[in-house]
């Protein structure tokens, strides 16, 4: 397996850190990875190496406010500035590899990111995966949490209000312990920033998601209590793709590539993937 790593510049000048991986044969499709709020690509390389084995180049970026890429943890200026370094590296990756098809995964606020560049910009792909998508906003939150969300993002943008709750990623201490642990996760809470461009988000996929009609898989965690399974339903339902699937797992947490069953996952995945390559 080949590993490159490096930075490109979006539209404000900002670096963005991006990484890729590629089989030690001819890769038959690309799959372009999107991670999840405060982790990183790095965190997927389990996820890498099965798809590497299975000759796919396999691609990920860490979105602005995470990871490697420069700037305040947890934070982001508009929604948008995902969408535009998600359809930048694709620029890229098309002309690294013209002749690929190519495959958009997304996991938790990732699948948000995915699911929103689809609306636009499907016509690029050959196929979207999304699991434990962050599509809906919490039952818990009401409206005036939201309306104050909005205020507090221009008034005192930095200001943290949401913590992600570690033990419920996994049911494997282990990977619990290393999300922990990883110099590049960030613990702390969620800017009231990014929090409300989340929001806008979700927003916008609820008005204009029936445009996605591209073949989609969608998978979730049954006992994840970070995102909810019944978003996964939300999402299945909302979408106009002719050729989709929702995969429940019964009994997993929120990041089902990193669930003691996750080889059932990786199954699932490359069955929908062999499938949709031509």
């Amino acid at each position: 397996m080949k590993h490159q790593e490096g930075y490109f510049t979006n539209s404000t000048d900002q670096s963005i850190y991006y990484q890729y991986w590629l089989p030690e044969g001819k890769p038959k499709a690309s799959v372009v990875i999107n991670h999840g709020l405060h982790e990183h690509s790095g965190r997927y390389e389990h996820l890498v190496a099965f798809l590497t084995d299975n000759n796919f180049a396999v691609y990920g970026l860490d979105l602005p406010g995470h990871g490697k890429t420069p700037g305040i943890r947890s934070f982001v200026n508009s929604f948008n500035d995902f969408i535009e370094a998600v359809e930048i590296y694709l620029d890229m990756i098309r002309s690294w590899q013209p002749d690929l098809p190519v495959f958009l995964m997304g996991h938790s606020m990732g699948g948000l990111i995915a699911a929103v560049f689809l609306i636009d910009h499907q016509d690029q792909l050959r196929g979207a995966v999304l699991s434990g998508s962050l599509v809906q906003v919490p039952e818990y939150v009401s409206d005036l949490t939201l309306k104050m969300g909005n205020i507090l993002s221009v008034l005192l943008p930095k200001f943290g209000v949401v913590r992600i709750d570690a033990e419920g990623l996994s049911r494997d201490p282990a990977v619990v312990q290393a999300y922990i642990d990883d110099p590049l996760v960030f613990t702390g809470k969620s800017k009231v920033r990014i929090s409300n461009e989340i929001n806008r988000g979700i927003i916008l996929l609820e008005k204009e998601g029936t445009k996605i009609d591209l073949p989609l898989l969608i998978l979730h965690g049954g006992a994840d209590r970070v995102c909810d399974p019944s978003w996964s339903e939300y999402l299945h339902n909302l979408v106009s793709s002719p050729d989709k699937e929702l995969i429940i797992y019964d009994g997993l947490f929120h990041e089902v590539y990193h669930e003691p069953e996750n080889q059932t996952v990786y199954a699932d995945l490359l069955n929908w993937l062999e499938k949709h390559i031509s």
